[in-house]
């Protein structure tokens, strides 16, 4: 990957799709029809009448929140084993022009610019994390800029752009990887070419730059209420519900917390665990000199309990009480409240084991439809997919679509219980059920670090910001949304619930 040249790089602009010099035998002229900045020989315009050579699409997705926007992978190298350049044309299949502007930029970056290709990424799902372009210093990324790179703001009916990102490989040296944009569903199992690639690129390791990763937390919870767990793919944070282990005011266990401390205590007991922290917490409500040794005692005591249903030695526990410093939810409601309320077990993931190869194959769970009405159309879900992925993730996806004659909104995807935090409107009103395990699992969150925590977005369809025509639905339209979870590993079906749609019996695949 040579350094890039910034003067080379802005006089070649005619024979680059959008990422740098791509050799016109290996990829297509932009076919936007922004000017060149520089006269520079090297950069001719390609003859009118030669046909452009269009690169081979490795995959393809549509774009959720501009039905004309079309995205098809065309490049995916690794580079020094330890970098990735990804390549994405976006090609306007209507009949006026589209603004691209705002669809490729990544919304968790705080500094972001909405004319950078700054969301390109994959999913590395055995590491529970989503990898985004590089950031170097004084830059949103390296990545395609619609002002640097000519791009325009505009591309004409049934022509192309090509975008980059350049990040890091994930983990593992994997074949292929799964392709993520903010605008459509994953692009599954891309495969991965160790060949340089088509054109010159910034080099990463020319300049100092930044990883820009989000951890991907998975939620999931008993069905009745008493505790919740959140896998980020290197530890579990097991969340009992304080309500469940003790009276009002009281830091001796209740009889019904033995039931529940023995899940934790199994899942420790096949953890490679060796240090197992327990936090107590309060709400909000009292004051610090009660919230406080109170909420220490309670972690005391669920560390002497969790001491005795272990089986195994050598593990060591550590316990603190944070009273109501460390809030999970808002305390504005009184379920944020307590789910406050909790004493907080975390220790390293248990080895998960694959599903089992004999495990009889799916039963036939029939169409996977449900319908309802929207603003008095009729208005269908389908579910299309629940497909298992590395490291316990599953991928759902799902379409809705107008069936009536009339322009309608559908805006129940992302009315969430109002517990739950995040950053911007998704389509977060999804649950997946085991019903034979007695557990639910909510939508994944990408994490964002701050100074005082942690800012959550959903692993999900976004439906927000520049987006906000997304829940506008035209007669006869359909959009396909998507969602991350965890998966239990050995179930082979799940029940599924979009917004009020009716439950569906899904096969996992």
């Amino acid at each position: 990957m040579p350094n890039r040249n910034p003067a080379l790089a802005v006089a070649l602009m005619l024979v680059a799709t959008g990422c740098g010099l791509l050799p016109e035998s290996k990829a297509a002229p932009p076919s936007h029809s922004a000017a060149p900045r520089s006269s520079t020989p090297a950069a001719a315009t390609p003859s009118p009448s030669a046909a452009p050579v269009q690169a081979q699409a490795l995959a393809e997705a549509r774009s959720t929140m501009t039905e004309n926007l079309k995205l098809e992978v065309v490049g995916l190298n690794r580079v020094k084993g330890k970098h990735l350049v990804v390549q994405i044309r976006l090609t306007n299949t209507g009949t006026k022009n589209l603004s691209w502007t705002g669809e490729m930029g990544d919304n968790t970056r705080p500094l972001g610019k909405i004319n950078w290709a700054s969301g390109i990424g994959v999913l590395d799902a055995a590491a529970h994390t989503w990898l985004l372009p590089y950031q170097p210093a004084g830059s949103p990324c390296l990545c395609s800029d619609q002002d640097r790179d000519d791009l325009g703001y505009f591309i004409h009916p049934s022509e192309s752009i090509t975008v980059y990102g350049v990040l890091p490989a994930p983990s593992g040296n994997p074949a292929t990887t799964t392709v993520v944009t903010p605008v459509a569903p994953p692009m599954l199992n891309v495969p991965i070419s160790d060949d340089p690639p088509a054109g010159d690129f910034p080099d990463p390791d020319a300049e100092p730059v930044t990883p820009v990763t989000r951890r991907i937390l998975l939620p999931s919870e008993s069905l009745d209420k008493s505790e919740e767990t959140a896998d980020d793919g290197t530890d579990l944070r097991v969340n009992l519900s304080s309500d469940v282990l003790f009276a009002v005011d009281k830091a001796t266990l209740t009889r019904r917390a033995q039931a529940v401390l023995a899940r934790t205590g199994k899942l420790i007991d096949t953890s490679p665990a060796t240090v197992v922290k327990v936090e107590g917490h309060a709400d909000s409500s009292g004051n610090d000199a009660i919230n406080d040794p109170l909420s220490q005692r309670r972690a005391q005591a669920v560390q002497r309990a969790l001491t005795g249903l272990l089986s195994r030695e050598g593990v060591r526990f550590q316990s603190r009480g944070y009273g109501s410093r460390r809030p999970l939810y808002s305390n504005d409601t009184e379920e944020g409240k307590r789910r406050n309320r909790r004493v907080t077990v975390t220790f390293a993931k248990p080895t998960s084991q694959p599903a089992a190869a004999s495990n009889p194959p799916a039963p036939d769970t029939g169409e996977l439809k449900a319908t309802g009405k929207a603003e008095g159309q009729p208005i269908a879900m389908e579910v299309t997919g629940l497909r298992r992925l590395p490291g316990g993730l599953g991928l759902l996806t799902y379409t809705i679509a107008n069936e009536g004659t009339a322009e309608t909104w559908y805006n129940e995807l992302h009315h969430a219980q109002d517990w739950e935090s995040y950053k911007y409107q998704a389509a977060s009103n999804v649950r997946l059920t085991d019903a034979a395990a007695r557990r639910q699992y909510l939508p994944g969150r990408l994490q964002v670090p701050t100074d005082d925590g942690a800012t959550n977005y959903c692993a999900c369809t976004d439906v927000s910001g520049v987006r906000i025509s997304t829940e506008k639905f035209a007669p006869g339209q359909t959009r396909t949304f998507w969602g991350l979870f965890a998966l239990p590993d050995n179930a082979t079906t799940l029940k599924v619930s979009i917004a009020s749609f009716r439950d569906l019996e899904v096969p996992v695949q």
